[in-house]
């Protein structure tokens, strides 16, 4: 089982209308690390579970709905009481605008004192989950590890536990500004993604690790900073990225670059993928990933099936992918869109 530790928020998507315009939402569950189990649940059929807090209130419980939906199970959920108001413990939400032409897209959080921010060591047995022989992969990010002081300490607890079982790890060292304003800015962040990448198999992003967060680099730039980063992280096997060009909020070029084992591999390159909604096709991209290496394909095969599972996430709705298996790998082995039968 593929087992993922992390946030999850209600999404309240306001469709064409800016937010501030908004009328009316429709709803979805998601979270950086959440999203890589919900599209290897659902999408690819993999058996995957989360780690996480969520306050045992009617929100909790969509949430839960929401999520036993996808396939992800949900027995290391953590429940919290809830106080009434939410003034001690609350579940996340966040708002999202998807963006159109030359409008970008924006997401609004609200996350504060939240029930998965409130994690801390000792909160989970992972002795007694790693030796179990029910998981084989585990994987968190920096989303969840920027949540707090605790939730970072949290976090290297687990993938520390899991390297020590023989279970292989992943991590994303996703930045998220607003996380880290309170707690140091890019170079803290930067120290809990080291500490981190210490303990991990599978890098999905190159920076902010040594060389904090910077603008989407040019190819040449990114391979020297792949090569640079693995240089230093000896125990590291693999190390993606994915890469966009961004011509409007609805229209990008997506592609991949893979290190691993001293080799760098190409993805095939999406030109002028029309974007519907951006939001969650990194977390896409990861989790197309980390299906190809389960099953023992090639790192160029599986950053194929990444990226195809990227722009596919960007053609709908939600935090995650909604296509099928069939769809996602007939992409990945052709670039090309046709119609299946």
């Amino acid at each position: 089982m593929f087992l993922s530790l992390g946030e999850i928020m209600l999404r309240f998507c306001s469709g064409e209308l800016p937010l501030r315009a908004a009328k009316t939402f429709h709803f979805s569950e998601g979270g950086g690390e959440y999203n890589i189990a919900r599209s290897l649940s659902r999408s690819f059929g993999e058996s995957t579970g989360i780690a996480t807090a969520m306050v045992d209130n009617e929100i909790g419980h969509l949430v839960h709905h929401l999520i036993l939906s996808s396939g992800v199970d949900t027995s290391n959920i953590i429940w919290r009481k809830f106080d009434g108001v939410g003034r001690e413990c609350r579940n996340p939400l966040y708002f999202a605008e998807r963006g159109f032409g030359y409008r970008s897209p924006k997401a609004t959080m609200d996350r504060g004192h939240s029930a998965p921010a409130q994690l801390a060591p000792g909160d989970f047995d992972w002795d007694t989950l790693f030796s179990s022989g029910d998981i084989t992969w585990f994987h968190t990010g920096g989303i969840f590890a920027g949540l707090s002081e605790s939730t970072s300490e949290l976090a290297l607890e687990a993938i520390q536990c899991a390297r020590k079982h023989g279970i292989t790890t992943s991590y994303d060292p996703n930045y998220r500004e607003s996380l880290w304003m309170s707690r140091g800015g890019p170079k803290a962040a930067a120290e809990v993604n080291r500490a981190m990448a210490q303990h991990t198999d599978v890098l999905l992003g190159v920076s902010p690790i040594f060389h904090e967060a910077h603008p989407p680099l040019e190819c040449r730039e990114l391979i020297s900073l792949m090569e640079d980063t693995a240089a230093q992280l000896p125990s590291v096997k693999t190390i993606a990225a994915s890469s966009r060009v961004i011509h409007s909020a609805s229209m990008h070029d997506y592609c991949a670059k893979v290190w691993h084992n001293g080799e760098i591999y190409h993805s095939d390159q999406y030109k002028n993928a029309q974007v519907l909604d951006r939001i969650g096709s990194g977390d896409a991209f990861g989790a197309g990933l980390i299906y190809g290496l389960m099953h023992g394909k090639a790192p160029n095969e599986a950053a194929n099936i990444g990226c195809a599972n990227a722009v596919l996430t960007m053609s709908t709705p939600c935090d995650s992918t909604l296509c099928s298996k069939k769809e996602i790998l007939s992409l990945a082995a052709t670039s090309t869109s046709h119609e299946l039968r």
